[in-house]
């Protein structure tokens, strides 16, 4: 890979719709094709960095954080809480938003249901969005909704987030803390689980405890996915990933995206942005002495994480890249890291 060579990436994560959903922008969709928008993506950078797209989440913010920074985004900011409407209409608007860039964009992006459909994407440099569900609290209020959202493309589920819901106990504890963090999957989670299972969906453990996860394993028979986490061994945050689930993931023939938050990269678990490069690598080269180079990926989390001052936001990616060359990352592991085995599964 020479220096003039950018490797195509496909990320397993990133929470632009829901910051489309919270600007305060005119019109964000059109900001994002057209323009440039304030965050980690815009279309015109994205091209510029060979980031052909990935999973883009569907994701309900905690309200604290709605309330103080967008209060406008909510139909009584005297509230507590969203009333189950809200919690629904969110995740339908951010939905729309979707669907928006696609019909907007004059053919430069598309939403994706099948690996085939993502690679012409990448043949015909197109931006792939494949639509994720991170957090289900909107299932448990309108059920018939996941068949609906999956007629419109939903192909990955993150069932559990933090907070606790009808479907388990979530996970959200201070540092440093092991990921068993509570009770496992309610028996409407292990429905829900098997129900994606059986629609092919992916299934990303990526917010569970280590109970749920656990559960996971056992109930659903096919490759397991953490879309945005790290070793455990190397930050200690709950969320992270011990040796023993790395093993069981890479049993299930799954995969694990790397996320480039500080406060799950370093190991004093600070969110201090003073964070090297080399930090993301260390996990790299963790996660492929755990799992193998087949079933190692990124994760970033653009537009939901607090990034190292060296990788502000996508147009900066060549930086990690340029990091991997330097630690010995060969150009055949890097394809394979920053796209090939999510995309080709080779």
């Amino acid at each position: 890979m020479n220096a003039n060579t950018k490797p195509v990436i496909f990320d397993g994560h990133n929470d632009l719709l829901t910051r489309l959903w919270l600007s305060s922008a005119a019109d964000p969709v059109h900001d994002f094709i057209y323009g440039t928008l304030p965050g980690h993506l815009d279309l015109q950078r994205c091209q510029e960095a060979n980031w052909m797209g990935g999973l883009f989440s569907i994701f309900l913010p905690p309200y604290a954080y709605v309330k103080n920074n967008h209060p406008d985004k909510l139909a009584n900011p005297s509230h507590s809480d969203f009333t189950p409407q809200e919690i629904v209409d969110i995740c339908c608007e951010q939905l729309k938003l979707a669907q928006q860039l696609e019909a907007r964009s004059d053919g430069q992006i598309q939403i994706c249901t099948s690996l085939e459909q993502i690679q012409a994407c990448q043949q015909n440099k197109q931006l792939a969005i494949v639509l994720h569900l991170e957090g289900a609290e909107f299932l448990a209020i309108q059920p018939d909704l996941l068949d609906v959202f999956y007629e419109a493309g939903l192909r990955s589920i993150g069932p559990l987030w933090n907070r606790k819901s009808l479907f388990g106990d979530g996970l959200n504890a201070s540092f440093p803390h092991s990921p068993d963090t509570g009770s496992g999957l309610t028996a409407q989670g292990k429905d829900l689980i098997l129900k994606c299972s059986e629609k092919h969906m992916l299934i990303d453990v990526s917010h569970m405890n280590e109970r749920a996860f656990w559960d996971t394993i056992e109930i659903a028979c096919q490759p397991i996915v953490a879309t945005h986490s790290n070793s455990h061994a190397l930050c200690q945050q709950a969320r992270n990933l011990t040796d023993q689930q790395l093993a069981a993931i890479k049993q299930s023939d799954g995969l694990v995206g790397v996320n480039f938050d500080v406060a799950f990269l370093r190991a004093d678990g600070q969110r201090n942005t003073q964070t090297s490069l080399d930090v993301i690598v260390d996990h790299l080269d963790y996660l492929i002495d755990h799992l193998g180079e087949d079933h190692v990926g990124f994760g970033s989390d653009f537009d939901g994480c607090l990034l190292p001052d060296e990788l502000s936001d996508i147009s900066q990616i060549s930086m990690l890249i340029e990091r991997m060359q330097q630690r010995h990352f060969s150009d055949q592991l890097i394809e394979k890291v920053t796209s090939k085995k999510l995309v080709y599964g080779a």
